[in-house]
């Protein structure tokens, strides 16, 4: 479907492993960052097409490296879905202000999700 390739950043290790699962069998690539600074290295080192990014995380939480991501020139455009627990209204509207791309509050269905991603990535056809 897609040969995107994802950067997915949580500190949850099962998170992790079950969006690599089910985005690699949708034909994305995905790299994982556990922390928000392993986000960052690896947002300098390699081309990301999209990021998904929690909030909390420890070293740098999501809103920090969402506000990194758009200070860079090469990340500024990628588009960055945050994926958190957190469900207030500040928390959705300081990260829409920071420059995310879309917001899915935890729990959440996966498949949603990818049609989220699918929705932001350019159209290759």
């Amino acid at each position: 479907m897609s040969n995107a390739r994802i950067l997915v950043c949580d500190d949850d290790e099962l998170l992790v492993e079950l969006l690599q699962f089910r985005l690699s069998a949708k034909g994305f690539e995905v790299l994982a960052a556990e922390h928000g600074q392993a986000a960052m290295t690896i947002a300098t080192d390699a081309k990301i097409d999209a990021v998904v990014l929690d909030a909390m995380m420890p070293q740098l939480d999501g809103y920090e490296v969402l506000r990194r991501l758009r200070e860079m020139p090469a990340t500024s455009t990628v588009p960055v879905i945050m994926l958190t627990a957190r469900k207030g209204e500040r928390d959705i509207v300081e990260a829409l202000r920071l420059g995310a791309s879309d917001y899915l509050a935890k729990p959440f269905m996966p498949e949603e999700l990818i049609a989220r991603l699918l929705r932001l990535l350019p159209k290759t056809n």
